[in-house]
């Protein structure tokens, strides 16, 4: 699969959700690029605690979604509340969106998605917490394992990652979704 994906996170994201899903992306072949809004190095966040540090590739900045095949957006708490205060990043989402290219979400990381404006008539799930937020922007949140709707992938927690990683694979060979919409 020659195939380019972004993987858009910074400090304070769930580690098993950056790393299981990247790991599955580049063993089908894919070229994974983490995109970070400072550019600078990000730290995971693990069972309570900080955990390692991982190497960003570029800055939202430096890069945009016609570099890409896919987005994918981790979760953990911190990380998607600091990506929605960010205007380039929430730019940059919506991007993908406009190119009818596959994003998906896992957990908490459908939070920037709310504010990038893109969940209206979508099907989704997330974090169960976050069912509300995701009815107040016009998504339809069901309480799946995975959810897919043309091209736009979501999970709700790291209990559900097999499926996800299954489903975020297949998502990226496919390519763009006509129906795939803003």
């Amino acid at each position: 699969m020659k195939k380019k994906v972004a993987i858009l996170a910074t400090n304070g994201f769930e580690e098993i959700e950056l790393t299981s899903p990247k790991k599955a992306l580049e063993d089908a072949g894919a070229t994974v690029h983490i995109i970070s809004p400072s550019g600078e190095s990000i730290r995971a966040w693990n069972d309570g605690n900080w955990s390692d540090t991982y190497k960003v590739d570029y800055a939202v900045s430096e890069v945009s979604a016609t570099d890409y095949n896919s987005l994918m957006l981790p979760g953990g708490v911190l990380n998607p509340d600091q990506l929605r205060q960010d205007e380039k990043s929430i730019e940059f989402i919506r991007e993908f969106f406009k190119q009818q290219k596959p994003v998906s979400a896992i957990c908490h990381g459908i939070q920037p998605l709310i504010d990038a404006g893109v969940l209206n008539g979508r099907k989704l799930t997330s974090y169960p917490s976050l069912q509300k937020d995701v009815e107040n922007a016009g998504g339809n949140w069901v309480d799946q394992e995975v959810v897919v709707d043309e091209g736009f992938t979501t999970s709700r927690t790291p209990d559900d990652l097999e499926a996800f990683n299954d489903k975020l694979v297949e998502e990226v060979k496919e390519g763009k979704h006509e129906e795939q919409h803003a």
